[in-house]
């Protein structure tokens, strides 16, 4: 590709629901698109917009949950085809407990899926990298504060952690 060359960008976010109890960690709201394959939600940054905003408004779409966007978890070059690539950027995601995912007539499909599961779903490796990376931090920042009662949710431990703003 030449150096003038422009990719698409798409905003993904990975989005913990089924709040984790008695072990059972979180799950991923995960979509089924049109190439037959498992994604996370999110989708194409538009002309002034931030890719935050766009996370938000996307996700909003097509789960109809609000979210708060914390850090960047990876960006990597998605092939569409053999002649079309995808940059794709994603976040980890700050939303209210859910179990259960309502996903939008873009979609075929909506599921949450615990970590165990992920290896045998059809889906880019990036977004296998992104989840992962997401549920690490959030497990190693499980650790309740001093003075914090009962179990923390995915959206305290990113607050704890100091990915999230906001209280507790």
């Amino acid at each position: 590709m030449s150096p003038s060359t422009r990719f698409p960008v798409s905003i993904k976010g990975v989005v913990l629901g089924g709040a984790e109890r008695d072990g059972t960690p979180a799950r991923v709201a995960l979509l089924w698109n049109e190439r037959e394959e498992w994604e996370l939600p999110g989708g194409k940054l538009e002309p002034g917009e931030t890719p935050e905003a766009c996370l938000v408004r996307e996700i909003r779409e097509e789960l109809g949950i609000a979210v708060r966007p914390g850090p960047v978890l990876d960006v990597w070059l998605y092939p569409v085809t053999d002649e079309a690539e995808v940059l794709v950027v994603t976040y980890g995601c700050e939303t209210e407990p859910f179990d259960a995912v309502r996903w939008s007539a873009e979609h075929r499909e909506g599921r949450l899926f615990g970590p165990a599961e992920l290896d045998g779903l059809p889906m880019p490796e990036g977004y296998r990298r992104a989840i992962r990376s997401w549920l690490a931090r959030v497990a190693r920042d499980r650790t309740p504060t001093a003075g914090s009662a009962g179990a923390a949710t995915p959206v305290t431990h990113a607050r704890r952690a100091g990915y999230i703003a906001g209280s507790e």
